[in-house]
């Protein structure tokens, strides 16, 4: 046995086998019903000639198959690769060639668009489609598809083991998530499994610091379940990593293939949801406005079984809390700040005495560090104020796949310690807590002070006629950069520039003010409810020419 991924998951399959794994609509698969079906995938893609190392695509929206295909990867020892399902040809090649994908798990829907691939992709040989509640496709109109060389899902699970037979597997299997961030082409961050499980699958307790062994969490999968709901696609790793966690102990997943937040709360009140993770306001503020809005009706949404509401990679504003808080006032709500090339770097309990306009306030997790600019580690204990970048030792990734340079620059030595070192920016509190500030990236340099757009956008959506709202930088001939706001208005409501900045200097210094202001149907985000800066970066650039434009008319 090994602190791999699959063992892990096998640990809970033999505590715990007729327990329900994970659910999608009515449909509910128990571990033992999921151990069959991945190994038998698993099987097919033995006779294909799958070899450890190698690389399986998983291009599907949530789904049991999702699911089923991702533990038939890791129990062959190949490398799951996580496909955006949102990209369109020329990204979805890309990433098919910077992966080296030998095989691929996809929805059926986007079998058109693999068809369209696969000559471009020769290295591509094994293709497998799979149904998804969502989809169109029939499995008929697939094996008409011209040029379409994959096979359905039930045609590669015929005839094919279930037995557990495999080879013995390692620790230093490597699991790859590609993340594209906020910003450029994505990356593959290659973990070893051992230490993806210590800092994203649960292996170290979160709140304690407290190292667990091999079967710990699998013992748990003995005791009653939790009933769990994360939010966000599996394509993206946070929400894997919610998924892995939990089959390890055991604990059943509700899996929607898409975020809809009236469906949720009926999700919630129909299965009595202990544990809800979302992804900051992009999901909390329809949420809570659903809810809100079910109050005035014949049939308003209870919640009550709520006890942890959960939210990451992304602002859970000051507002928003208080009105999840005002409705839930028995549950806990956490901010837990990681990112892929991280793990988990911290968590902040949160009531209503200590929510901040400025960011998450969150604990310092085990391992986690501030850098301050040159280079050397502050001191959480006396360094009270200063700002620095987060980063975490320990249980760090290899680097980046095929990517030395980014490598360097993001996993770096010192005194003889390997830190990750993603480019968030924090500032440190009293009692070992920092206030995080946003990505070092994005900052914006504006007269020589450096503004952090989060904390613009969290005191921005607290107006009342705001909804959602992104800051960039543009560049300006007197500052040399400007703050620029990208608005997504309330229905029916208005926003002005001079309006805004009159309600944004009571929160922030004069310097932080948006000196432009874009107003847009929705602001760019991506499946996950993640800030789309490029996206936004662009309207705001295009609404400067068209103002320049109207100027010399």
């Amino acid at each position: 046995m090994a602190l791999n991924i699959a063992d892990l998951f096998e640990h809970a399959v033999d505590a715990a086998p007729d327990k329900p794994a994970v659910q999608v609509g009515d449909r509910v698969v128990t571990y033992a019903e999921l151990e069959r079906e991945s190994n038998r995938l698993a099987h097919y893609f033995l006779a294909q000639g799958i070899e450890p190392g190698q690389h399986i695509g998983l291009y599907a929206k949530n789904s049991a198959e999702h699911v089923i295909g991702l533990m038939a990867i890791f129990k062959v020892r190949a490398v799951a690769i996580n496909v955006n399902y949102r990209y369109v040809a020329g990204e979805l090649e890309y990433l098919f060639d910077n992966a080296d994908l030998v095989g691929l798990v996809h929805d059926r829907v986007y079998a058109p668009l693999v068809a369209e691939l696969l000559p471009k992709t020769p290295q591509l040989r094994v293709v497998v489609a799979v149904p998804n509640v969502l989809d169109e496709e029939t499995d008929d109109r697939v094996r008409l598809i011209k040029g379409y060389d994959g096979v359905l899902l039930d045609d590669a699970l015929e005839g094919q083991s279930e037995a557990r037979d495999f080879d013995a597997r390692s620790a230093d299997d490597i699991h790859i998530i590609y993340t594209g961030g906020t910003t450029g082409f994505p990356k593959g961050v290659m973990w070893r499994h051992e230490d993806f499980w210590r800092v994203l699958g649960g292996g170290i307790d979160f709140m304690s610091g407290e190292y667990l062994t091999e079967y710990d969490q699998s013992e748990k999968a003995k005791q009653p379940s939790l009933v769990t709901l994360p939010l966000s696609p599996l394509m993206h790793g946070g929400a894997q990593a919610s998924l892995l966690m939990h089959l390890f102990a055991g604990t059943v997943t509700i899996l929607e293939p898409r975020f809809d937040p009236v469906r949720t709360w009926e999700i919630i009140d129909k299965q009595g949801v202990h544990m809800v993770f979302m992804t900051g306001d992009a999901m909390a503020r329809p949420l809570i406005e659903a809810y809100e809005a079910s109050l005035d009706t014949d049939h308003p949404f209870s919640g009550q079984t709520l006890f942890a509401i959960a939210s990451s990679a992304a602002i859970f504003s000051k507002t928003v809390k208080e009105r999840w808080m005002a409705r839930f006032p028995n549950a806990v709500f956490t901010d837990s700040v990681g990112s892929t090339e991280t793990g988990f770097q911290g968590t902040g309990l949160q009531d209503a005495s200590a929510i901040s306009n400025d960011g998450p306030v969150i604990g310092l997790g085990p391992h986690t560090v501030i850098i301050a600019d040159d280079g050397t580690l502050l001191d959480p204990a006396t360094d009270i104020g200063r700002i620095g970048r987060t980063a975490r030792g320990g249980h760090v990734p290899l680097g980046y796949y095929k990517d030395p340079a980014k490598s360097a620059a993001t996993f770096i030595e010192i005194d003889g310690a390997r830190y990750s070192v993603p480019g968030d920016y924090a500032r440190i509190e009293e009692g070992n807590r920092i206030t995080l500030l946003g990505r070092g990236s994005s900052s914006i340099n504006t007269g020589g002070e450096k503004v952090y757009p989060e904390e613009v956008e969290a005191a921005i959506k607290a107006h009342p006629s705001v909804y959602d709202a992104l800051v960039v930088g543009v560049p300006d001939e007197k500052w040399g950069q400007a703050v620029a706001a990208v608005v997504q208005v309330r229905e029916g409501d208005t926003v002005d520039l001079a309006g805004l900045q009159d309600f944004l200097r009571a929160h922030l210094s004069g310097y932080k003010l948006p000196r432009l202001l874009s107003i847009v149907d929705e602001v760019p985000r991506n499946a996950a409810g993640k800030a789309q800066y490029p996206a936004a970066k662009q309207i705001a650039l295009d609404s400067m020419t068209v103002t320049k434009e109207g100027a010399n008319a």
